[in-house]
Formats: C-alpha cells, sequence, structure tokens
C-alpha cells in the first residue's frame, strides 16, 4: 500500500474524538481567506476549548493541551487586555522527522510556555485539530491563529515502511504518511494537560 494515500479512521474513533459538533454560527472560525462551508457541522467549536490566554488552549474532549502556535512562530498577547487580539506572529519552521521529534526536547529544555513536558502529538491527536468545515487551513483559526495549510509531523511511525512517518495536511485535514528523512513539515506541540 502506499502510504501516501489518504487514510480513513475507523468510525469509533472518529466519534470519540468528535462529540456532537455545533451548527454554522457556534464558534467556529475559519481563516481569512479559507473557504467555509456553512451547511456543515462545526468539528472543533470554540466552545471544546479552553483558552489559558498564554499561547496555550485545552482541547477539554481529549484534556490534551496544545501551543496555539506552530514551532517557528511567537505568540504575542493583546496588550489591550481582553485577549480577543492574542495572535501567532512570524513564519513556521519546517523540519524533517528526527528534527521534528527534537523540537519537543529543545522546548522542555527551554521551558517552552512554562512547561517541560511538550511532545509531537501521535496522528489521531493531530487528527482532533482538524476543522471540517474550513479549507486551506482545516482548522479554528481563533483557537490556532496564522495556522499555514501545510503538512504537520505527528510522532507515529508508518507501519508499513519505517523510512515513513503519518501527518496531517491541514489544508483538507487528511492524514498521510510522508518520508522521514527527506520530506521537511510544520510542528505543532501538545502535552497531556492537568
Amino acid at each position: 500500500m502506499n502510504p501516501r494515500i489518504k487514510t480513513i479512521l475507523p468510525a469509533a474513533l472518529l466519534l470519540a474524538l468528535s462529540a456532537p459538533p455545533t451548527l454554522a454560527g457556534g464558534g467556529t472560525t475559519c481563516a481569512v481567506g479559507a473557504t467555509e462551508n456553512n451547511n456543515m457541522l462545526a468539528s472543533t467549536p470554540m466552545a471544546d476549548f479552553t483558552d489559558h490566554f498564554d499561547g496555550t488552549v485545552t482541547h477539554d474532549k481529549t484534556g490534551l493541551m496544545w501551543a496555539k502556535c506552530s514551532q517557528g512562530q511567537m505568540w504575542e498577547e493583546n496588550t489591550a487586555n481582553d485577549d480577543s487580539d492574542d495572535a501567532c506572529s512570524g513564519g513556521t519552521s519546517a523540519h524533517n522527522w528526527q528534527a521534528a521529534l527534537a523540537q519537543a526536547q529543545t522546548a522542555n529544555g527551554a521551558n517552552f510556555l512554562g512547561y517541560n513536558d511538550w511532545r509531537l502529538p501521535n496522528a489521531n491527536e493531530l487528527e482532533s485539530i482538524v476543522e471540517r468545515r474550513c479549507f486551506n487551513p482545516a482548522i479554528n483559526a481563533a483557537i490556532f491563529p496564522n495556522t499555514p495549510g501545510n503538512f504537520y509531523w505527528s510522532s507515529s511511525p508508518y507501519a508499513g515502511n519505517s523510512s515513513f512517518a503519518w501527518g496531517v495536511f491541514f489544508r483538507d485535514g487528511g492524514v498521510f504518511a510522508n518520508v522521514k528523512d527527506i520530506d521537511v513539515r510544520r510542528v505543532r506541540l501538545v502535552r497531556a494537560g492537568q
């Protein structure tokens, strides 16, 4: 089987990751310039997240705490103190798979955002933050601002070929495997939360 072919997760797993979604207008914000399907239920409504206003957000359905910004970006708090315009500025960094794994170690050594237990998410965890109503990028931009519609690495190796690892393409939310040593992709860190 070609690992670059899009895979479909088992229905039971998808149900576990997506409790009853919110209707259009229920707190999903697609990025400026993204395509939004208003006839579709939100898969990651804002109500499913707790924003800590420190560059982190907790996905209440999974208990995972995410860095709001992709690696390479800088989280900027709104100086007006209303937290409505917090942003991720700058460009994202791209890495091969080994370097993506090392991003977590580097973040932990620097006590990134006040924590030292960051890691690269597995493929199911990474897919849990895909917003199916949005296209390019397929993510809730109010929760994860300035996320490009690029491929993001997961920590999950591809069992069919040790040269590949899984990730999520945030253009459309598809799950694909890419070559670990050759392909350079984006990184978003996660931790277990409290």
